[in-house]
């Protein structure tokens, strides 16, 4: 339940009090009071009502105890008694969400405030939007706890001094916001796709809010070429889902998935949305951006009938577009793969290499992990075992680790 309603009640309460630590605090606070009562005494009837009133009787509470600091908490505390103008549940959080019509959508528009930095911006909606921790945020990011932690602390604070509204903008400003929005949905459906930490391999109900809200945007904003694109992306990512993993939960690669069991509708839904993106570039003179890029990738496994039949030279070329236009070292990582099943493992393990040199990914799985597959193809397989096992420890997904230690354990001589 609180993964289906826990964004809507903290944005109606963000959007109530101003506040997005009290709104943090209030809902993990209902959470944390059903997790003890409902067992008890049972599931209440709405359960996301239950959930709702008693965060705003706890945001209240918050708001009364400190209401001899502050008269402006005791002035909303005083309305949400009265049920005017706390939004949760009343009419001023639909007259809020009006302008952009969805309020989780709109919150993510409050947290990618231009006053902000864009890492402030998307590391703010992670943390209030997503309900993703800061240890998974951290490692979105390839950053300490730490520095992520001070980052949102940073961006409450800073939006609360700068007197931000918690009301959607008005459609002028949405395009200037639009990078942030884009960022935070991107990671929001990244960690549903292959979540970073945890017992499950998926996280699908935070895909498919991410995908929900893209939907939303494109309907908002139906001539940006990389809101389509953003949308296509997920779109054909997330029509894989249910031959990703087997009846028990386990990890289905790539290379094993049963195509067949691809959802058909999500696919012709991201080629479509994909086309829309090419079209609205098309109209404003401009090439495929980030996004399209790896929807254009996407597409190449979509349409292919298994892996060995996969156009890996257009997915190289494409890769090769994408880091030209956004650099990233994930990005030189996964052209990497392509590069090995295009040419061959010996070319990509020099790119490997060159990017481990550069100290790029240190402390992350993935590049132990592609190390340890390349190096199994080579026949070097005492390499491969030790790459593949310092992967396995480094990873904080236990279904990534039981795969990786698999595929150590397979080795000749494992």
């Amino acid at each position: 339940m609180w993964r289906i309603e826990g964004a809507r009640i903290t944005a109606g309460l963000a959007r109530a009090f101003g506040d997005f630590g009290l709104a943090e605090d209030a809902a993990q606070d209902a959470l944390a009071q059903a997790l003890v009562q409902w067992p008890v005494e049972g599931e209440p009837r709405n359960p996301g009502a239950w959930l709702t009133a008693v965060a705003k009787r706890r945001a209240v509470d918050a708001l009364r105890r400190g209401s001899g600091l502050d008269e402006r908490y005791a002035s909303l505390a005083a309305g949400a008694d009265a049920g005017v103008g706390t939004g949760v549940g009343g009419g001023a959080d639909a007259r809020a969400g009006d302008l952009v019509g969805d309020e989780v959508l709109g919150l993510v528009f409050i947290a990618c405030h231009p006053v902000l930095g864009r890492d402030a911006q998307v590391a703010l909606t992670l943390r209030v939007v997503g309900g993703l921790t800061s240890e998974e945020i951290a490692r979105l990011y390839l950053l300490p706890v730490a520095t992520v932690q001070q980052r949102i602390v940073r961006a409450k604070k800073t939006l609360a001094a700068a007197n931000v509204p918690f009301e959607s903008p008005e459609p002028a400003e949405w395009t200037g916001r639009l990078g942030g929005v884009l960022a935070a949905l991107y990671l929001i459906f990244t960690e549903g796709y292959s979540a970073t930490s945890g017992e499950r391999w998926l996280r699908p109900e935070l895909a498919d809010e991410a995908v929900r809200l893209g939907r939303v945007l494109a309907g908002l904003l139906p001539r940006e070429p990389e809101v389509h694109a953003l949308l296509a992306l997920m779109e054909l990512q997330a029509a894989r889902f249910p031959a990703r993993t087997a009846a028990d939960g386990s990890p289905v690669l790539l290379a094993d998935q049963d195509r067949r069991r691809w959802d058909r509708a999500r696919l012709g839904r991201g080629r479509a949305a994909l086309a829309r993106s090419d079209e609205a570039a098309r109209r404003r003179g401009r090439g495929r951006g980030p996004y399209a890029l790896q929807a254009a990738i996407a597409e190449c496994h979509a349409v292919a009938p298994d892996v060995a039949g996969t156009d890996w030279e257009r997915i190289v070329l494409l890769y090769e577009a994408l880091g030209a236009l956004a650099p990233n070292p994930v990005v030189e990582l996964n052209k990497a793969v392509a590069v090995s099943m295009a040419v061959g493992p010996a070319s990509a393990l020099r790119m490997v290499d060159e990017l481990v040199a550069t100290g790029a990914l240190a402390g992350s799985h993935l590049v132990p992990s592609v190390r340890g597959e390349l190096l199994a193809q080579l026949g070097r397989v005492p390499e491969a075992r030790s790459e593949l096992v310092a992967a396995a420890g480094l990873t904080r997904n236990e279904r990534a680790r039981a795969v990786l230690l698999a595929k150590a354990a397979a080795l000749p001589g494992g």
